[in-house]
């Protein structure tokens, strides 16, 4: 060997024994992750160094992630927390309110009013109707924006309401809506008087890398107009048919329309995203005078998680709401891809005796993401969980319902993706009427559904079932 060639093969060495001690030190890290990461680096030296260094570690920019955690820290929190809406501290519910409460500050509201969106399309043009009927600001938060029929609704009541004075902002993800933002619908926008702001730019990949992580991304789907009324749920600004992925369609999602107190919650995630990324400051809107009493009754709470938060926050969340299960939980979610405590929670919930649905679509836009979520199979099946794959295309709807009281609306899936790289937002409630429709519209997607038994697993081939848990073995590293 070459004197040159020694020295390369010593820098490698040196450079994947100090990878690999970072990947075993770094914190807030399950073992199986340590393992797999350990593994990758020792197998593959040069492919797993590279390939830590830019996907081994949930990591923002140290100037967002300062810049984040000034503004959230300065935020005033919306009030909250009134005796009603502690009425649940009495109940079986307490804890997974009490637990959410400590992401954000953002305690329980009450006297809040909900309705759900027939489908897609009607949520969109309900949406459009508030912004046309908007007197002072629209604020909108999307991951896909695409220019169908749908994102140019969006768009031209957007422009209508900024060229009649209303104070219009919206942030759209810089990959999500990547096309939308490069073509003249942006710029129009733009024209239109309106502040328009991209979020999490990506600018240069390679650059981006190296201070961060170019898949962390700005999942969020919301829609506040005059701080007191808030869109929540799984909608993109586009056709149910989705025309940058057809083959699934339709997506099938839910949207929330909230009014009360919870919708300024909902401001208090875009205010702090949109001074996040540049825009101008108007925390102000957060402890503006409230308006009149809607005369609501359902209590909700308001969960923003990302990167700026505790990295188990999701995953906690969703675990305590399934414990607090008694009688029955029903769940959608079209991607799961679950973290040890998520999947031990749905298993122990029907073993012992609540009645446990999960709905999955049949065809999953992500190969390895549908192979990953069917390696679980067996053992959901074997613990007692009521399996169910939506057949009728692509269930996007990201839903939780525990006997019929609790419920948990909005953008975060079960996955992995959800749980430690995007930011995400939810609505977590507690009103049996309301529940009660979104148990209906649960009983939609399980009537367009089949369900899966043991001997579905069965049939699955060894090639299938060799695919299904190699890239589950890799699920901690996804």
């Amino acid at each position: 060997m070459q004197p040159l060639q020694m020295i390369l093969a010593g820098l490698l060495t040196l450079a994947e024994i100090a990878v690999l001690i970072r990947a075993i030190l770094r914190p807030h890290r399950e073992p199986a992750s340590r393992l797999a990461w350990a593994v990758v680096i020792i197998v593959a030296p040069v492919v797993g160094l590279v390939a830590y260094l830019l996907l081994g570690e949930v990591r923002i920019s140290l100037g967002r992630r300062e810049k984040g955690r000034a503004i959230e820290a300065a935020l005033h929190r919306p009030p909250g927390g009134d005796p009603r809406a502690r009425e649940i501290d009495a109940g079986f519910y307490r804890a997974p309110f009490a637990l959410s409460e400590s992401i954000n500050g953002l305690a329980p509201t009450s006297a809040n009013e909900a309705t759900l969106a027939a489908d897609s399309n009607v949520a969109i043009r309900e949406m459009v109707q508030d912004i046309d009927a908007a007197k002072e600001t629209v604020h909108l938060l999307a991951y896909i924006w695409l220019d169908d029929c749908n994102g140019c609704l969006v768009r031209d009541a957007l422009i209508r309401a900024a060229e009649r004075g209303v104070k219009v902002r919206a942030l759209a993800d810089a990959l999500g809506s990547r096309k939308f933002i490069r073509s003249k619908n942006w710029r129009e926008l733009v024209a239109s008087g309106g502040d328009f702001r991209v979020a999490l730019p990506v600018g240069n990949p390679f650059w981006t890398f190296i201070r961060g992580r170019v898949d962390l991304r700005n999942h969020r789907k919301m829609l506040i107009i005059d701080n007191m009324i808030a869109w929540c749920g799984s909608q993109n600004v586009a056709d149910p048919e989705f025309r940058i992925k057809p083959h699934y369609a339709p997506w099938v999602d839910v949207m929330s329309r909230w009014r009360g107190p919870v919708a300024r919650h909902c401001q208090y995630l875009f205010v702090s995203d949109w001074m996040g990324d540049g825009g101008d400051d108007i925390s102000g809107l957060l402890s503006a005078p409230t308006t009149a009493p809607v005369g609501g009754k359902i209590t909700a709470q308001v969960i923003g998680t990302g990167p700026t938060v505790r990295y188990d926050a999701m995953p906690s969340c969703f675990s305590e709401f399934i414990h607090s299960a008694r009688e029955e939980l029903v769940v959608t979610t079209p991607y799961f891809v679950p973290d040890e405590q998520v999947l031990f929670a749905l298993l122990a919930a029907a073993r012992r005796g609540v009645r446990t649905v999960l709905v999955l679509p049949q065809r999953n836009d992500s190969r390895v993401v549908q192979a990953t979520s069917r390696s679980y199979y067996e053992d959901l099946v074997h613990a007692g969980v009521n399996l169910l794959e939506y057949r009728c295309g692509l269930l996007h709807a990201k839903t939780m319902v525990a006997d019929r009281k609790i419920g948990l609306i909005g953008s975060a899936n079960l996955d992995r993706r959800s749980f430690e790289l995007n930011f995400e937002n939810n609505i977590l409630f507690a009103d049996e009427d309301f529940a009660a429709a979104i148990r209906a519209r649960q009983d939609e997607y399980i009537a367009d559904s089949d369900p899966v038994t043991q001997v579905d697993i069965d049939r699955f081939s060894i090639a299938a079932r060799l695919w299904q848990n190699s890239v589950a073995m890799l699920s901690p590293i996804l």
